[in-house]
């Protein structure tokens, strides 16, 4: 990832998109979790779990790292994914300001990873809509595809409000349910005729 690398849009791309679990999901990173996919490409994906809080306040982890915290935002850190689940990933809404090492997955939303963005969030003066997270998922060439045809994960267009403003415990849900799912409902079976 480096400065200012536009995003390109491939055909049958799941960038910009939820990734959902299925309900029989049985790996522990990642049942009943929702993935935003910041990259998807012949070569892999790449993505942020959005609703699995660590239990760690942001002021905690920004005063681990050394900087005041004078923010008056009490914002949850997540667990991000089981890949380099000591580094940190900010999604955040675009700003006119620009972070040394970012991404710009869409004209709206952005992930950065540099330490300059979180010094900026704790002086109060970082993008207004962002999430912090500790890790990744990510997918080799193939592994998204092969998985999704044996109905591991579903998939919609992402929904900045439901990962910006709606609770992390109700994310899930309400990506489904912009497809008209309850995921209570569903089965490993789904989609096979």
């Amino acid at each position: 990832m480096t400065s200012d690398t536009p995003s390109l849009y491939q055909p049958g791309s799941l960038q910009d998109h939820f990734l959902f679990s299925m309900p029989h999901m049985n790996d522990p990173n990642f049942a009943q979790t929702l993935i935003y996919i910041c990259e998807h490409s012949e070569s892999g994906a790449m993505g942020i779990v959005v609703n699995r809080p660590l239990g760690i306040d942001l002021s905690e982890l920004l005063n681990h790292l050394g900087f005041s915290d004078t923010s008056d935002q009490a914002e949850p850190v997540y667990a991000g994914g089981p890949v380099q689940d000591d580094r940190g990933f900010i999604l955040h809404r675009r700003t006119a300001n620009e972070w040394e090492s970012c991404y710009h997955i869409t004209g709206e939303l952005t992930l950065t990873t540099s330490m300059d963005i979180l010094q900026a969030i704790s002086e109060n003066s970082g993008p207004e809509q962002f999430l912090v997270a500790l890790g990744y998922a990510g997918w080799g060439a193939g592994q998204l595809e092969q998985e999704l045809s044996e109905n591991v994960w579903l998939s919609c267009p992402a929904n900045l409000d439901i990962m910006f403003r709606t609770p992390a415990e109700e994310r899930l849900q309400a990506a489904a349910a912009t497809l008209g799912i309850n995921l209570d409902l569903l089965t490993s079976q789904s989609g096979h005729a």
